[in-house]
């Protein structure tokens, strides 16, 4: 299968550890929920033995506890879905609510939490495995032997390396395949739960809740790096929010019903399984090496050994998947932050012969390969360093989130409705807008949203103190990551471009000039451009390129689609709009288009600015207006709008 960023349209797409091959939003509620589920459904296997080593035997309490957070981000994750359609979750988030810098630190972080993700998946999956065949590197108290841990460690960065080798070769796997392995994870979770409860009564469960009490000391430090900690059982909802270009429409509709799938299944089995794992094997929880396969010693306990090696088996391929799922989020996550101008352009290349983008994948299998050498292969480090990237791109989603809410009531007051938009934040002109539901715009779920920040950041607050390896790794990813920003940012001023976010046509925006750009000739849009900053004076100017891209938009799943990115052209010519409005002091708007008939009369009727400036070249995409509103530019003019600034 090729990459999904190729050229081809008819190229089959492939991302998120669950490539696709249907066309352009067609995944339905169910599908939905394949891909989150088979990432959120994986933390079961290695979440209950890393959060023993800090609570022991409340780690169940925990989980269980946090689970109210779990289902407060949920409902903001499915806002996300239908707010912005365009994908990219908590880099598009950011961004558009606060500033692009905001979207860049939000991407380092979630690349913090893919590289982790991909290196503590790879070698839990080596573990499960590792039942089944004692020399992968199983435990040596399970086979009486003295088998060197090392092995696994060795294995897992073969796997993590095999995996970045097939992730270049473009090869992926089906929507089928993404379905099959969300399904045989939640079955296999209630295969274990269903053989518990056939042989464990209620009231030794109940006892045995009631006495993990008297073990530990439920002191106020230990609650909070514990609700800190169990957070690790719900990594994966960020996935939500990349299916949203995918969706099948309305996006409302079908992300409420995919989130609340995700949200039965995980609540049906992951506190129970974090419980049982813990309290009824806390021998096993406690050592080392077993409590990385806790999961299928479970399902061995009373299912006997057929139970328990199935349980391992699929648990190890489905973490293998998992690992392969967040190589392939890592290198979207690194592609659109390198679109952005936060990343190096050379991230972007492809090689020649699959079309892969080479450099990005290197980059997405390379850090998780350190990360296990860093630590040997010490899955209880690993899982120490894994909850900053995690919780802080909860963080800036949630906090986000309520900046758009916040925006959206202040509108409203000024009696502008965001219904009326006539774009879908800058996405394809194929989706329709999708009106907000009353529950959205209730002051319940606003003051819902701001309790949902507050609880993560406080966990994230708790694990930057109570984790200093994790902030140690994830502050050093994010310390280079942002240098690296900073410093394409500085070249790309030398060039006199300027990073450029598209917008929405917004009723009620007052804009004194409507700039049409378009086509390659950058001498002739600049001449626009500077005219349009001229009849502004000072006032705001909306830029409208029209561009026709469709062919190379990506198609599959963890991408950021806002079209004016994946057009080379239109990046450069709206980015040296952008620096000459920063140098004139002016306020700018930008708007990507397909240059339809009626692409910038359906602007100009939502933002009746004063003045439509165009070239002469593109007069007819402009026949909809009124003479008296436009101003064109024909070649002499051009060439004296440029006057003195050719040097510039």
């Amino acid at each position: 299968m090729r990459d999904p960023h190729s050229a081809q349209a008819s190229s089959p797409p492939s991302a998120g550890g669950a490539a696709f091959t249907q066309s352009s939003r067609q995944l339905g509620a169910l599908l939905c929920w394949a891909v989150v589920f088979a990432d959120i459904g994986t933390s079961i296997y290695y979440v209950p033995g890393i959060l023993y080593g800090t609570v022991g035997p409340l780690t169940g309490l925990f989980v269980l506890g946090t689970m109210l957070v779990f289902l407060l981000l949920a409902l903001k994750y499915v806002e996300v879905t239908y707010r912005f359609p365009q994908g990219g979750g908590v880099v598009t988030v950011a961004a558009h609510a606060l500033t692009p810098w905001w979207g860049a630190l939000g991407g380092m972080l979630i690349l913090v939490d893919y590289f982790l993700t991909a290196a503590i998946s790879s070698l839990s999956g080596v573990f499960y495995l590792s039942l089944i065949v004692p020399a992968l590197g199983a435990a040596p108290q399970l086979f009486g032997a003295d088998v060197d841990v090392s092995v696994a460690t060795w294995l897992a960065l073969a796997i993590l390396l095999a995996l970045g080798i097939l992730n270049w070769l473009g090869l992926g796997v089906s929507a089928a395949v993404s379905l099959v392995a969300a399904c045989i994870a939640f079955l296999s979770d209630g295969a274990i739960l269903v053989t518990v409860f056939a042989h464990v009564s209620l009231d030794t469960v109940l006892t045995l809740f009631i006495g993990m009490f008297g073990d530990v000391a439920l002191t106020p430090v230990l609650v909070l790096v514990g609700f800190a900690g169990s957070f690790l059982a719900f990594s994966g909802l960020e996935s939500i929010s990349q299916l949203a270009p995918d969706m099948k429409l309305p996006r409302r509709i079908v992300g409420r019903a995919a989130m609340a799938l995700v949200v039965v299944t995980v609540v049906l089995t992951t506190p129970l399984l974090a419980l049982f794992a813990t309290l009824l094997l806390p021998t096993s929880a406690a050592d080392p090496v077993r409590s990385t396969q806790l999961i299928s010693l479970l399902a061995g306990r009373w299912g006997g050994v057929s139970l328990q090696t199935l349980v391992a088996l699929s648990a190890g391929v489905l973490l293998l998947f998992a690992a392969n799922t967040a190589i392939i989020g890592a290198y979207h996550v690194v592609l659109a932050l390198a679109r952005l101008d936060f990343l190096p352009g050379a991230l972007l290349r492809r090689n020649r012969w699959r079309r892969t983008p080479q450099y990005a994948i290197a980059l997405a299998t390379l850090v998780p390969i350190l990360a296990l050498l860093l630590v040997s292969g010490n899955i209880a480090a690993l899982g120490a360093m894994y909850a900053f990237g995690l919780l802080g791109a909860f963080a800036l989603t949630s906090l986000g989130m309520d900046i758009v809410r916040l925006r959206e009531r202040r509108d409203l007051r000024r009696g502008l409705d965001p219904d009326r938009e006539v774009t879908d934040m800058a996405t394809r002109t194929s989706d329709p807008p999708e009106p907000l539901s009353a529950w959205a715009r209730s002051r319940i779920n606003l003051a819902l949203g701001f309790l949902t920040t507050v609880l993560v950041i406080l966990a994230w607050a708790i694990n930057l103190v109570a984790k200093p390896l994790a902030t140690a790794f994830g502050g050093a990813i994010v310390i280079v990551g942002m240098a690296l920003a900073v410093l394409v940012h500085l070249r790309r001023r030398r060039q006199g471009r300027s990073r450029v976010m598209a917008s929405g046509v917004e009723t009620g925006y007052i804009t004194q000039a409507l700039a049409v750009l378009g086509g390659t000739d950058i001498t002739q849009n600049e001449a626009v451009i500077r005219a349009a900053l001229a009849h502004a004076a000072g006032g705001s100017v909306v830029f409208l390129y029209l561009g026709d891209q469709r062919a190379l938009e990506p198609a599959g799943v963890f991408r950021l689609t806002e079209a004016h990115l994946h057009d080379p052209h239109a990046r450069s010519i709206l980015g040296r709009a952008q620096y000459l409005a920063r140098a004139a002091r002016t306020k700018a708007r930008f708007i990507y288009r397909h240059p339809d008939p009626d692409a910038v009369s359906a602007v100009w009727r939502v933002l009746r600015p004063a003045e439509v400036i165009v070239a002469q070249d593109w007069q007819d995409a402009v026949r909809a207006i009124p003479a008296a509103r436009l101003i064109v530019l024909p070649d002499d003019r051009l060439k004296s709008t440029l006057g003195g600034h050719a040097s510039n």
